[in-house]
């Protein structure tokens, strides 16, 4: 852990100049804010080998009330969605979520900056922290940053 996952609306797979985000690296940015993130010791708050960010698209959607108020409003009637929820273990602090979500809605604010600005698009970052009841990990990436 943590994992983020982004649910989003599959109209945003387009190029930028048609509204569109570059998923790929929008994945990849999300995952080394999170690998900047520090805790109260200024230690290293998620393992680089557990840091997964998966985006997917949903085949079938539904947005606010279908596009009526964005044409009216002269911004289209193509809505677009994501939502993004990075689940981490138990045990961190309040103080920890908040920069996680702060490190991760900056990117969200860069990133999508232009599609906020031109079209009718919602957005969430949600931080949620995990009580497993079963809690099996079987890796052989932690190997590779586990070095002395």
């Amino acid at each position: 852990m943590p994992h983020l996952v982004i649910l989003y609306t599959p109209n945003l797979d387009k190029p930028a100049s048609q509204g569109g985000v570059d998923m790929g690296g929008l994945c990849r940015a999300l995952a080394d804010a999170m690998l900047a993130v520090r805790d109260e010791n200024d230690a290293q708050v998620f393992p680089t080998g557990g840091t997964r960010v998966l985006a997917y698209p949903a085949t079938h959607f539904a947005v606010s009330d279908g596009g009526a108020a964005g044409q009216a409003a002269g911004l289209g009637s193509d809505y677009a969605f994501v939502y993004m929820n990075v689940r981490m273990a138990k045990g961190r602090s309040a103080m920890v979520h908040q920069r996680v979500g702060e490190a991760l809605n900056a990117v969200v604010k860069e990133r999508f900056a232009e599609q906020l600005a031109r079209r009718p698009i919602g957005i969430t970052v949600q931080v949620d922290e995990g009580h497993e009841v079963f809690d099996a990990k079987n890796s052989s990436l932690h190997p590779l940053f586990n070095k002395p």
